[in-house]
């Protein structure tokens, strides 16, 4: 072990005692954008698996509330990777994943959402809130010059962010190369130029990246051959020279994870099924993170294989891609009994996205075939095409209020009286509804956990009226 990893293992160990540093220093790099689809992820996804390719460890997170990225990421690093989201999860959550972060890595990535700038709060907001250094990543192709002056005017944009250099992605040429480089500002360098690669880039569908594993063995050779390319340009030693940035910890780590609970475990002795496998996997591992926290026990079964639920008291049925495994779904009749008698024993169920659809009586897919669901709540679900709704919202629920977001591309019809509204960030008009039967509790919104634990507790207790205050 290095002298730098001792150091940095004594602090874990101190802070996890409540003894340990209230500050914590690590090189920290934010990866953004003028705009969606420049290729962030491909970038950030190569920079973390070249560092881990050389013994760093490398802690990664992503901007906003997306779930495929951070599978990715989280493949190309070896590490975890959290959301942060100043809106949906709060400052002190997310300086706490940040100080938790250095206290163990050689690098911090943060890729961003978006243009730098779109959005409230933005990724320029989180990262001057933090004083990050931003690396631009801009898709060069078709201009030259044009994009030293983008990087200058976004550099320029506000004075309290740092551009600490451009990668210029799906650079065509060694002299497409050259311009660029000698148009830039004196004080933003071109940190590295990639070349325009099919084989680098990662494979989409309609809500975004294919899901990491679904193409595991795909995606290693593409970090590979991303991290080469980035080691060619000596990006490695460019990065880890950068001046560490500090990190303050939350005076009290337990509350900024759990600040509506002050320690107690309100769920213990409670066992929660949680829906995973190819259908079901849009999961914040905060969420799951929190639910262990509070006391419960996690036990994770597959609605597309599995015959039966393992023996819980809640279940929870979260987003994902029922569309593209509906067939095997309604084919698998034990499952879908299993959840009935549950449903009709008055026990709680969380289906969120892509589990309300599985939760209504059928489902058409993009090839116009309708098939059977669970029928727990009235209505049929249909996939739109390209077109959908997203979102940051609030689900103002009986239990209490709890942010989230929405992001799909169905719509649902026949379904009962909504018993409420989710809360636009940003707009007067009702967002999602949300539904109730018996003690199912089903939305298009994707709930953050960490935002109201206590009512995440309310709503997966096995009798409400157990709770204590």
């Amino acid at each position: 072990m290095t002298e730098r990893a001792e150091i940095r293992a004594r602090d874990r160990s101190d802070t996890e005692a409540g003894r340990g540093p209230a500050r914590a220093a690590c090189p920290a790099v934010f990866i953004a954008a003028p705009a969606s689809g420049q290729g962030k992820t491909t970038v950030t996804a190569a920079l973390a698996r070249m560092l881990r390719n050389q013994g760093k460890v490398v802690r990664v997170f992503k901007t906003g509330p997306d779930y495929l990225d951070p599978l990715v990421l989280a493949q190309a690093s070896g590490q975890p990777v959290d959301q942060l989201d100043l809106w949906m999860a709060g400052e002190a959550y997310c300086r706490q994943r940040l100080f938790d972060a250095a206290l163990e890595a050689d690098l911090i990535l943060v890729e961003g959402a978006m243009g730098l700038f779109d959005g409230e709060p933005s990724s320029a907001d989180l990262a001057a809130l933090f004083d990050l250094p931003m690396v631009i990543v801009m898709d060069v192709k078709g201009m030259a010059q044009t994009a030293a002056a983008l990087v200058a005017g976004l550099a320029g944009f506000r004075d309290d962010i740092r551009i600490a250099g451009l990668i210029a992605n799906a650079c065509g040429s060694k002299r497409h190369r050259e311009l660029i480089d000698a148009a830039l500002p004196a004080a933003i360098p071109l940190l590295a130029a990639v070349e325009r690669n099919a084989a680098l880039a990662l494979p989409e569908r309609h809500l975004g990246l294919v899901q990491a594993e679904e193409i595991r063995e795909d995606l290693e050779t593409r970090f590979e051959a991303g991290a080469k390319a980035l080691l060619a340009e000596g990006l490695a030693d460019a990065l880890l020279q950068l001046p560490p940035v500090a990190f303050d910890a939350v005076p009290d780590n337990h509350t900024a994870i759990l600040p509506a609970l002050h320690g107690q475990t309100i769920l213990h002795g409670h066992t929660i099924g949680v829906a995973r496998d190819a259908a079901f996997s849009f999961i914040y591992q905060a969420n799951l993170d929190l639910l262990e926290r509070m006391g419960a026990t996690l036990r994770f079964f597959s609605p597309l294989t599995d015959g039966c639920l393992p023996p819980c008291d809640a279940l929870w049925l979260p987003g994902g891609y029922p569309e593209l495994h509906a067939a095997p779904l309604a084919a698998n009749a034990a499952m879908r009994d299993d959840i009935r008698r549950f449903f009709a024993a008055d026990k709680p169920i969380l289906a969120e996205c892509g589990g309300m659809l599985y939760c209504l009586e059928t489902l058409t897919d993009y090839d116009d075939r309708a098939h059977t669901m669970l029928g727990l709540l009235p209505g049929h679900g249909a996939m739109r095409g390209r077109r959908g709704c997203q979102g940051m919202q609030t689900a103002e629920l009986p239990e209490g209020p709890i942010r989230g977001h929405a992001h799909h591309r169905s719509v649902s019809e026949g379904t009962p009286e909504p018993i409420a509204h989710g809360r636009r960030q940003r707009h007067p008009a009702p967002g999602e509804a949300i539904y109730r039967q018996r003690r199912l509790t089903a939305s298009y919104l994707h709930l953050f956990f960490p935002d109201n634990p206590a009512a995440v507790a309310r709503l997966f207790e096995r009798d409400p009226a157990d709770h204590r205050n």
